[in-house]
């Protein structure tokens, strides 16, 4: 019988259905790195959404068949460690194609039309005194007619480019696979980041995307250009952004997400109290759909685990 245990339940408020074959079941609401390994002691079947599992923990684990990861990311996983043991280790993939772009354009457009500005005004009063029936404090852009670079051209980055074209944007995109899109053109990054008027990215994190917007590359955009990112945090060096966004480099920035979450040792991000500058709790994949789609899957890539034909193998 398959011991099933999920690290960090707590971290997916969706109704999990029990697998259909025998089992046992034990979850924690949150787990710890340090707790990681006790807790999943005699598990041959491992879910964890942020906890990390890493090689010295997988070594203590000799019942260990499978991680189920329960989000796409897995760099909290050691995948060559995993290999080595012959686990099986699954994510998740394609759960959030409305939740994070309907995320990723609401920070552009509470950017490009200063929303965080104008709703500040407001609350302090200035309407209420101003000597016409409007206030013009703030600059506001329309997204038809400007460019919309996407870093990474995966299943979001093309939902992305889909609602970028739906606003009438020109969509430019950056990508290691090749696009079979003609309705996109494709450019290297430096080219990219020196014409677009809005960058998204959407990429995994890894040794050789960590970092790769810093502060040669904040410097070679746009003064008025935004970028938004709603992949992971560290892709973007947080200082440099930091002190972009306050030497005006660029134009404003929306993330969804930090190089360290939750943020308990603070952050450069944390300290920026600027209306072009927008941070929300990595919530970009938390629908309530999107949230349920992906306990469904959790379950189905076990099942399919246990069946002898496992899927989203990473």
């Amino acid at each position: 019988m398959h011991q099933i245990v999920f690290l960090d339940r707590d971290s997916l408020p969706a109704t999990v259905r029990a697998p259909s074959f025998a089992h046992q079941w034990r979850d924690y609401p949150a787990s710890t790195g340090a707790e990681a390994a006790a807790r999943l002691a005699g598990a041959t079947i491992a879910i964890t959404n942020k906890v990390p599992l890493r090689a010295a923990d997988i070594a203590r684990l000799p019942d260990l068949k499978m991680i189920a990861v329960a989000a796409t990311g897995t760099d909290i996983v050691d995948l060559a460690a995993c290999r080595e043991r012959g686990i099986v280790v699954a994510n998740i993939r394609n759960y959030s194609l409305v939740s994070v772009p309907e995320h990723c354009f609401t920070l552009i457009l509470a950017l490009r039309r200063n929303l965080a500005a104008y709703s500040a005004d407001v609350a302090a009063g200035k309407w209420q005194v101003a000597p016409q029936f409007c206030l013009f404090d703030h600059p506001i852009a329309d997204l038809a007619g400007s460019t919309l670079g996407i870093v990474g051209y995966g299943a979001l980055g093309q939902r992305v480019a889909q609602i970028g074209r739906a606003f009438g944007m020109k969509v430019v995109v950056s990508s290691r696979s090749p696009v079979a899109d003609a309705d996109v053109s494709t450019l290297p990054l430096a080219e990219l980041l020196a014409t677009a008027d809005v960058i998204s990215l959407h990429l995994p994190l890894n040794d050789k995307t960590r970092h790769m917007i810093g502060a040669a590359e904040l410097a070679s955009m746009k003064p008025t250009a935004l970028l938004i990112n709603t992949a992971r945090g560290g892709l973007v060096d947080e200082l440099a952004l930091a002190a972009a966004l306050k030497a005006g480099t660029i134009g404003g920035a929306g993330f969804d997400v930090l190089t360290k979450e939750p943020p308990t040792d603070g952050n450069p991000l944390l300290e920026l109290d600027q209306p072009n500058f927008i941070l929300t709790p990595h919530i970009a994949w938390a629908s309530a759909g999107a949230m349920q789609t992906l306990a469904d899957m959790l379950v189905d890539n076990i099942e399919a685990f246990v069946a002898g034909a496992p899927t989203n193998v990473v």
